[in-house]
């Protein structure tokens, strides 16, 4: 069986206030001609459609289209909601859309019932989808004893694994997550979705199936033979700028073999990022590669100079961010950006560090770093409460 894995397409999204609709347009006709030119079996899309809960119209409309194409095209897709996505907004009529092939998996309750695909002689695979998981939501319902990413994935890969016990022998399976596994790069596009530092899981966590269909990290990775991230089809922050944007095209052997190919998305304009002087930067013959890029600019001028954003955009007329940098002070703490002296620290760390600041060096024990996370887990409830309750006033 061929299937094109591919995730968060986070439609509706900008890239520093340049709108992106058109460039994820041309993505998803991209999708729908390699589904078509390379007799592809199945599209998996591992979470974050849409780019936040109550998507624009046009955002919308671009989904629906596409889901028509893929129908039109006999193809069956199987889709989960990702932390991005309203679950339960994503998740309305699939009942229906199932009848055309279009599988969506929004509800934590039916992550042991499997979509099963036949595939000629070689017979079923069973296709499970794990929407996106928040601990304080799901814990109670999963019986865990943790409010953790690790707990509630356990767990819900214990329902894919029994359901998977009573299959006939010789049934492939494929698992579709929304989550943070170790060992994964992330960019700083991606939204946290760490409570306390405990976000990233093992990705032993899924053993025991054929393949794992990974979203939410947007770089295309490879963690195992049989776990992947698919990667997002588009940069959504200058963090990405090295990456390679693909969709993965697996092969699934009748025995469970896996053979791998990337599939090149296409690039609405390229990104670069440049560092150095202004005078630098507008006479260097060696940038001129990058004058019809997105560009993020990094200015090292010990003294801030005039109009710095109006003279770069004379030869880069595409510079979307500017920073300012100057040279020498950067092992100087008290000429850091706020910004910069918390980049790479989780919210759990920046707590448990300013407890120890305002108590003169003394850093908190044991009980209070677990009264520091249940903190942060009850405040993320509460946020994912509110935005419950906020979905609902928006439908009513």
């Amino acid at each position: 069986m061929r299937l094109l894995h591919t995730s968060d397409w986070h439609l509706g999204r900008s890239f520093h206030r340049v709108g992106l609709l058109d460039a994820q347009a041309a993505f998803l006709d991209r999708l729908v001609a390699v589904v078509r030119d390379r007799d592809v079996d199945a599209v998996v899309v591992a979470g974050d459609i849409y780019d936040r809960a109550v998507p624009p119209l046009a955002a919308v409309e671009l989904f629906d289209a596409a889901l028509h194409r893929l129908a039109d095209a006999g193809v069956p897709t199987v889709m989960i909601s990702g932390n991005h996505d309203s679950a339960r907004r994503l998740g309305v009529g699939a009942g229906l859309m199932e009848h055309a092939g279009i599988h969506l998996r929004t509800d934590p309750d039916g992550i042991g019932v499997p979509v099963l695909l036949r595939d000629g002689p070689h017979g079923e695979v069973a296709f499970y989808g794990l929407p996106y998981l928040e601990p304080s939501l799901v814990r109670e319902r999963f019986g865990t004893r943790r409010a953790s990413h690790q707990a509630v994935l356990t767990a819900a890969m214990d329902r894919v694994r029994a359901d998977l016990a009573i299959r006939p022998a010789g049934t492939r399976s494929v698992v579709l997550a929304h989550a943070f596994v170790a060992g994964g790069e992330p960019s700083d596009s991606e939204r946290d979705i760490t409570v306390g530092g405990a976000a990233a899981v093992p990705a032993a966590v899924f053993d025991g199936v054929d393949y794992v269909a990974l979203g939410h990290l947007h770089g295309s990775q490879r963690l195992t033979e049989r776990v992947r991230y698919s990667g997002s089809p588009l940069a959504y922050s200058f963090s990405e700028w090295r990456h390679r944007k693909t969709m993965w095209l697996i092969d699934l052997g009748p025995a469970g073999e896996i053979d791998a190919e990337r599939i090149d998305c296409p690039v609405p304009r390229p990104l670069a990022r440049i560092r150095g002087t202004l005078d630098r930067l507008l006479d260097d013959p060696a940038l001129g590669p990058h004058e019809d890029a997105w560009v993020e600019a990094t200015l090292t001028d010990a003294v801030r100079p005039a109009d710095p954003m109006a003279r770069l955009t004379e030869r880069f007329p595409h510079t979307l961010n500017l920073v300012f940098e100057p040279e020498g002070d950067g092992d100087d703490p008290a000429h850091l950006s706020y910004a910069r002296r918390l980049r790479g620290r989780t919210d759990h760390e920046i707590a448990e560090d300013f407890v120890t600041h305002v108590r003169g060096g003394a850093a908190p024990d044991l009980r209070e770093k677990a009264a520091l996370q249940g903190a942060f887990e009850d405040v993320r409830a509460d946020l994912a409460a509110r935005e419950r309750e906020a979905s609902r006033e928006v439908t009513r």
